[in-house]
């Protein structure tokens, strides 16, 4: 094979793998007329006349740092001007977000096609459809385009097409057939190489009315594939990171939604199609004493990793904050706290609800995020007024917190900006349409999170979303009861009777004797420390949970009590009888709970 008539046996003997197909050729329109700016086709043009035409690229390739976008601007850069079709055809693993390389193996790898573009009379052609993953046959299709064009990232060339050449190009028999009926006479194939890897190839063909691809096209095809290359290989990182970011954010994110009585939750994270458009927005649901359920929703200024990351402390320290059951205008301070000794000085917004179902009451502060819905469930949907606070991060506190009552069937929708965000509407059209949307949404839908597919933003939505949806459940009075107690001596007795009627009536005598044991505890408690008790509370759910409130300040901790003691033992008794408990400050003093675990 030396010398020149070797070498262009060799050049007519290249073997390809054939593809870069969508479901039809289009792009182009008609033949290979014109060339840059519709004048001369390339091969009429002066080296001058191609450089410009390379410079062009630049700005139409790579206008987006989506890959599989960049690699059709690419076919249809090409076309008409430089071929009659366009084919690129990436590998698997660099779509999956993998590094590229030079393929060593024995085979040839596994390719996709990602984008094509021809001229009209090309369109009878039958290449392999856009997203069909490929691996062709060696002993089929001879090992050139493998040794040359893939393994050792060198261009292949045909100038003129004989019989044997169609059946190594095209993927099928037929599709062979249907090239040279096309008058295809004459064919490229160019690696696409970045940072010295190889992540693809591009292959070219031209048609009846064209020359035949010289070695200057070749030379051009190579530098355009070289420029093409790198713009693929930054989609390629921008989408790997982007995926990072999401896992990482779907990761800090709850996995489950706890028991939340007298509500039912939906939570909804949706990102967004931009490669920026995710890192700070999340969402929280919290179990706490007496039934009530904390709803947080947060959403940290910025995107990518740093904000994600920002997003995973925040929401530590909120947790954190929550389960020591503080008011949400205390959590919300304390946040702020937190989030300006970040050291990357962050700043978020954040709202915070805590449902008491009880009486169906909401307490919610805000730190300069966007109002909730709130739907009263028979057609009525209005915005909650809520104080609006600093951002966290700003340093300017105190929140103020507002009270509301959640009728039953009522929704709660808590929510970030990227559900509305536009850059066409004014925010107050967008919230004015978001609150038309969940009015108008039937039942079933907006408590399936149908809210993020109708939402302002929609399809447009250039940031990511974050949505709460809470609704007051029906029926939950019968698995909660409320009883003020006196506030003498007979308090104890008073509980222990009320508290054992009820559990019979629930089916759940069986838990009476360590029922009553406990609720007499905190009762004595509460008149020793508190000033009296003030309501007992019983709740029934996944476990049951007793409740009793006073006016004391001092909140209880279990005391090391010696033999001698007369007392202290009490809290003990509770700690080795209950599953847990605990206490938590309120507006009026305390409240100090414990819970048993359900029968099996």
């Amino acid at each position: 094979m030396r010398g020149g008539n070797g070498r262009r046996r060799l050049t007519r003997r290249v073997s390809s793998t054939r593809s870069g197909a969508a479901h039809r050729w289009a792009g182009a329109r008609g033949r290979r007329g014109k060339g840059v700016g519709g004048g001369d086709p390339l091969d009429r043009l002066t080296t001058r006349g191609r450089l410009a035409w390379l410079n062009s690229a630049a700005s139409r390739i790579g206008t987006t740092l989506d890959l599989e976008r960049t690699a059709q601007e690419l076919a249809q850069f090409t076309v008409p001007g430089f071929a009659d079709g366009a084919a690129v055809d990436i590998l698997e693993s660099v779509l999956r977000g993998d590094e590229g390389a030079r393929w060593t193996g024995t085979g040839l790898p596994t390719m996709r096609a990602t984008a094509l573009s021809a001229v009209e009379e090309l369109a009878t052609l039958e290449p392999t459809p856009v997203g069909e993953t490929f691996v062709r046959d060696e002993e089929h299709h001879e090992t050139l385009l493998h040794r040359y064009c893939l393994r050792q990232g060198r261009p292949v060339l045909v100038s003129r097409m004989g019989d044997d050449d169609f059946l190594r190009v095209a993927p099928t028999a037929s599709a062979a057939t249907k090239m040279r009926a096309a008058g295809v006479h004459s064919y490229l194939a160019v690696p696409l190489i970045a940072r010295g890897l190889l992540i693809g190839t591009v292959d070219f063909v031209r048609g009846p009315g064209s020359p035949p691809f010289s070695r200057t096209d070749q030379a051009l095809a190579e530098q355009l594939a070289s420029q093409a290359a790198v713009f693929l290989d930054n989609a390629r990182l921008y989408g790997r990171e982007r995926e990072h970011v999401v896992s990482l954010q779907r990761t800090l994110l709850p996995r489950a939604t706890p028991v939340t009585p007298g509500l039912r939750v939906h939570a909804e994270y949706a990102p967004s199609a931009a490669h920026h458009g995710a890192g700070g927005d999340w969402y929280d649901v919290m179990a706490l004493p007496g039934g009530r359920t904390a709803l947080m929703v947060g959403d940290v200024m910025g995107h990518g990793l740093p904000a994600a990351a920002t997003m995973g402390r925040l929401r530590a320290v909120a947790r954190t904050l929550m389960t020591l059951d503080m008011a949400p205008e205390r959590v919300l301070a304390r946040l702020d706290l937190a989030t300006r000794d970040l050291e990357d000085e962050q700043v978020a917004t954040f709202l915070c609800a805590v449902h008491d179902p009880a009486d169906s009451t909401c307490t919610m502060a805000l730190a300069g995020h966007l109002p909730p819905l709130l739907l009263d469930g028979r057609g009525s949907a209005e915005f909650v007024d809520v104080p609006i606070g600093a951002p966290l991060g700003a340093g300017v506190i105190p929140y103020d917190p507002v009270r509301l009552t959640v009728p039953d069937g009522g929704s709660l929708v808590m929510y970030t900006d990227g559900l509305i965000k536009s850059r066409q509407a004014d925010l107050s059209e967008q919230l004015e349409l978001l609150r038309s949307v969940a009015r108008d949404l039937p039942p079933d839908a907006l408590h399936g999170g149908g809210l993020v597919e109708y939402a302002p933003a929609g399809e447009a939505r250039f940031d990511e979303a974050v949505l709460l949806t809470a609704t007051s459940a029906e029926g939950f009075r019968d698995d909660l009861c409320v009883w003020p107690l006196p506030q003498d001596g007979r308090a104890a007795s008073a509980a222990r009777h009320l508290v054992r009627e009820q559990l019979v009536a629930w089916d759940l005598e069986e838990l009476a004797d360590v029922c009553e044991l406990v609720v007499s505890e905190l009762v004595g408690n509460a008149l020793r420390y508190g000033n009296g008790p003030g309501a007992l509370r019983l709740l029934r759910g996944d476990r049951l949970l007793v409740e009793v409130s006073d006016t004391g300040p001092d909140l209880p901790q279990i005391q090391h009590a010696d033999l001698s003691d007369e007392g202290g033992r009490g809290l003990q008794l509770v700690n080795m009888l209950c599953r847990r408990w605990g206490s938590c400050r309120t507006a009026t003093g305390k409240v100090v709970w414990a819970e048993q675990n359900m029968p099996s």
